[in-house]
């Protein structure tokens, strides 16, 4: 089967008018394909190269629609760095309609009702790098919205400077957001809100229809799965960037790839995005503005659930973002028998990481082959002691161990990836783009899709970051 033929359906449509725009994509000019991933292909059914459907470039130019799409931009509101915003909706977004349990959404078709002062546009940097990072996450094990092609143009889109316009063709199980029943709450319409969860119980909770406390069940598992994907994130040193309540999937899942960021060196108040001045997202605060995120849900849901119910349902954040964390990290340091001091050695780690100072990814995959010999490791750090006291302490507790080094070195490379696609290695791949050189956005795809194997032609592309591009701030991508 190819792309081409698929037949969409849009049940989001199937709700009241209030809750999107019908809208027609604006088309780039002059459009080309520049990837595509096959991988996300399988999602749609479609095991035939995608990219050689004559009709691809059209379809990510939304000037060719599938069969029953009916092109639509989604309404929400949210909290933007702790502030209300009573309505904000898919500004350079638009939705293709769903096949396959995946809803096809354009991202820079194009403007929309919600673009306000924005034009509805991507440039091709930001492109590049939210095609490449949905692929990685999902390659990395962690829930995310994925990216099934790219395209470039020849439009020119205003920013601090003239860029080339481009178009992600991007899936996700669902687009629906916190902020989208912030917004229904904002505005007294309480049955459309119940409409909303009955929508999203559903498409993305369907094993609890028909249960007694439905909705208060729905929020315990946003809870749940909004844990679990922070804690991911934490493991691998991803910074999100922008974590308002409208780039919060309800379903946990990671969306909305603006100034992200991977840590260099081991640095927990890096702050990747140079708008938070603050430091409101900054990498250690993000399981709590995850939780004060949850918190404004539980209020927007008050009309449908008991908010003292919801906040009870709330607790258990902690506990199952520890424990999900906790149970990543000890695999990632070899453990497997478990003992009450592991959780000292733990922190011990994270501070002789942050004294060091040590490339958080380089660390754990040389780490990953540690037998006793110090050398390689403590060649990486600047500052030997801190790393050479700790190291000391684990191979005490590695005689508690029932392991061979042969054993426990492949458990640690299969949790412990080689390949993190940092900053200064997209920064290589959008600029060789940007002279119409896309090779480089096929080999970081390769490496993004299997992190953990050795891509021995590949190397390069696990250096670390040289010293004047380590923990970077971004401005916001557009």
């Amino acid at each position: 089967m190819k792309l081409s033929q698929l037949k969409l359906a849009t049940p989001y449509m199937d709700l009241d008018s209030i809750f999107f725009d019908e809208v027609e994509p604006t088309p780039l000019k002059k459009p080309f394909l520049i990837s595509v991933s096959q991988d996300a292909a399988k999602l749609l059914g479609i095991e035939d190269d995608i990219s050689l459907d004559e009709n691809l470039v059209n379809i990510v130019n939304g000037s060719h629609k599938l069969k029953g799409s009916k092109t639509f931009s989604m309404c929400y509101a949210g909290h933007q760095f702790g502030y209300f915003v009573p309505r904000l909706g898919d500004g350079r977004a638009i939705n293709l309609g769903k096949v396959n349990g995946q809803n096809l959404q354009l991202k820079g078709a194009g403007l929309t009702l919600y673009s306000r002062q924005g034009d509805g546009r991507a440039v091709l940097r930001s492109s590049i790098r939210e095609y490449l990072m949905s692929e990685a996450m999902h390659g990395l094990g962690i829930e995310t919205s994925r990216a099934l092609s790219l395209i470039g143009s020849d439009t020119d889109v205003a920013r601090s400077r003239w860029e080339k316009g481009a178009i992600v063709l991007r899936l996700s199980p669902t687009w629906v957001r916190f902020g989208t029943f912030e917004y229904f709450n904002a505005i007294g319409e309480h049955a459309k809100l119940q409409k909303l969860a009955d929508y999203v119980i559903d498409e993305s909770f369907p094993y609890l229809k028909g249960e007694e406390g439905v909705y208060l069940k729905m929020y315990g598992e946003i809870v749940k799965n909004t844990a679990k994907t922070v804690a991911k994130w934490q493991s691998v040193g991803f910074n999100h960037g922008v974590m308002n309540t409208d780039n919060m999937s309800i379903d946990g899942r990671t969306i909305d790839y603006g100034p992200f960021a991977f840590l260099d060196d081991y640095d927990s108040n890096y702050i990747c995005n140079h708008t938070d001045v603050d430091g409101r997202y900054s990498f250690k605060n993000q399981p709590g503005i995850a939780h004060w995120n949850l918190q404004q849900l539980a209020v927007a849901l008050s009309a449908i659930v008991n908010h003292d119910s919801a906040l009870e349902v709330l607790e258990s954040f902690g506990d199952i973002y520890e424990r999900e964390y906790l149970a990543i990290m000890y695999k990632k340091m070899g453990l497997v028998n478990s003992f009450e001091s592991d959780l000292e050695l733990f922190k011990w780690m994270l501070r002789a990481l942050g004294a060091s100072p040590i490339d958080y990814t380089k660390f754990f995959r040389l780490f990953s082959r540690y037998n006793g010999d110090k050398t390689d490791i403590l060649e990486l750090v600047e500052l030997q002691k801190p790393m050479s006291e700790w190291l000391d302490a684990y191979d005490k507790r590695l005689e508690k161990e029932n392991l061979s080094n042969e054993n426990r070195h492949k458990q640690m490379l299969d949790v412990n990836p080689k390949y993190i696609l940092k900053n200064h290695i997209l920064q290589e791949a959008i600029e060789k783009a940007q002279m119409h050189d896309f090779s480089m956005i096929e080999e970081l795809l390769t490496v993004a899709l299997s992190p953990f194997e050795e891509h021995s032609e590949l190397e390069y592309l696990s250096k670390s970051a040289p010293a004047q591009s380590k923990n970077l701030k971004l401005s916001c991508s557009s």
